[in-house]
């Protein structure tokens, strides 16, 4: 079984390697000469930096998901988005630090070109590999949920993933959705799970019931294990391959096992010495700026410049929230954002695409009200209401709300419906168990992607 991270590694080595291909096909075309010596050395020394930037941008785009190899249209404008960002950082990057005086721009335009072909060409023959070469996943499942058919989907969509479900067996009490019938094969539970198994070498057997209730499942079960199989449980395997928890099919032992506050402790303190240390230098830098916002807004529209407003913050405590007013005051309800909200002001607009009315909100992080990332903060008067229909509400402010958050670049727009804060939640718990420096730095630079690209809202 080739796990992902193991894919993904291949296909950064195979980059890597087309990467140093492509500078030195572009300095034979340029030069018409083999690179050697003291030019081969200036112009890889300064390119490996280019390497870096590179393959960071590519990485915040998206180019190293699996699931995104199999659309090759999506994958080349996604390419082509992120090399236009790649390019502008390496020209800017030679302008302010030319290596040994050199400032290989038209190499750079040159082997641009060149990595380009090979890259995406090694992209295609990648997705070909996984789709039709290595070997799947094999995966049988032992009782049902809809979010089965959600995930059964997904691998037939995407093959690439690596994923297959063989087979689903189920009890007397359980019902399916007959269209799975046409893309799963169903058995009952008195079909023998290891003669099944066997017959279709799985791998994984993914556990969609509790079966702590059956001690001849669990007999059978382990029975399995000389066959090399490993158990999941369905929450588990759905927040793997989706990077949400499914609010629906989770109750407090979840919870109970899976969120260790006190295992934080230490990632609390440097997250919080992080965000102290960020905060100043940003205010400090975007100071200078103010007064011309602050004009822009006053022109927009009349009325106060600052927009402030009670948010619920860690441990359900409530502190106000600072922003740059981006809405007409005027016929005003100051109800819920809606999609192209007409309060919302041209100047108002353009902050919010780039995030620059949420920088007042470093005097949150200052006063250690709010973080750089975690749950967007709700307002208290609506906390109440989604309390009753949303399960579990409450979670999210074990962690200090976040100027940005996971599902902030789940690349989803979610309104205030009961639906669509589900769908938040999902995002919240798996932030909030899986919380890491390392995915702290993802989402904040996900975050500068969204923002550099014009797609905040």
């Amino acid at each position: 079984m080739i796990k992902s991270k193991l894919k993904q590694i291949t296909l950064l080595l195979g980059d890597i390697i087309i990467f140093y291909f492509s500078l030195y096909l572009a300095l034979y075309l340029r030069y018409l000469d083999e690179p050697h010596g003291e030019l081969w050395e200036q112009n890889s020394t300064a390119f490996t930096w280019i390497l870096l930037i590179w393959f960071l941008v590519f990485y915040i785009g998206n180019l190293y998901n699996l699931k995104n190899l199999g659309h090759k249209g999506r994958l080349v404008e996604n390419y082509f988005k992120n090399l236009t960002i790649a390019l502008v950082i390496s020209i800017i990057f030679f302008y302010l630090f030319p290596y040994n005086n050199i400032s290989p721009k038209t190499n750079l335009i040159i082997f641009a070109g060149i990595f380009s072909v090979f890259f995406l060409i090694w992209r295609f023959i990648f997705s070909y590999i996984l789709k039709n070469r290595l070997p799947k996943n094999n995966l049988g499942v032992i009782g049902y949920h809809p979010h089965l058919e959600e995930l059964i989907k997904e691998f037939k969509i995407n093959p690439q993933m690596g994923y297959d479900i063989k087979f689903i067996i189920l009890d007397d009490n359980e019902n399916i959705n007959p269209k799975i019938k046409e893309l799963v094969e169903v058995f009952d539970e008195n079909d023998g799970l290891e003669e099944l198994s066997s017959k279709y070498k799985i791998t994984n057997i993914i556990l969609a019931k509790d079966v702590n209730n059956s001690p001849d499942l669990k007999r059978r079960l382990f029975n399995c294990l000389p066959l090399g199989i490993s158990y999941i449980t369905l929450p588990n395997f759905y927040e793997k391959i989706t990077g949400r928890v499914p609010l629906e099919i989770i109750g407090q032992s979840w919870f109970l096992e899976n969120l260790d506050l006190a295992d934080k402790k230490i990632f609390e303190f440097i997250k919080r010495s992080a965000d102290l240390i960020m905060a100043i230098i940003i205010l400090i830098i975007t100071l200078p700026f103010w007064p011309f916002i602050l004009l822009a807004i006053k022109l927009s529209s009349p009325g106060p410049i600052f927009f402030s407003q009670y948010r619920m913050g860690k441990d359900n405590i409530p502190f106000k929230m600072f922003k740059f007013r981006t809405m007409r005051i005027e016929n005003n309800n100051y109800s819920l954002t809606e999609k192209n909200d007409k309060r919302i002001t041209k100047v108002g607009k353009i902050m919010r695409t780039t995030r620059i009315d949420e920088i007042p909100q470093l005097i949150n992080i200052i006063k250690g009200q709010m973080s750089f990332v975690g749950p967007r903060p709700e307002r208290p008067e609506f906390i109440a209401e989604l309390k009753k229909n949303v399960p579990f509400f409450d979670i999210r402010t074990l962690v200090k709300p976040g100027i940005s958050g996971w599902d902030q670049i789940s690349g989803e727009y979610h309104s205030a419906s009961v639906s669509d804060t589900i769908k938040k939640l999902q995002h919240d718990l798996f932030y909030i168990k899986n919380r890491s420096l390392f995915l702290d730095v993802t989402i904040i630079l996900k975050t500068i992607k969204t923002v550099i690209t014009y797609q905040g809202r």
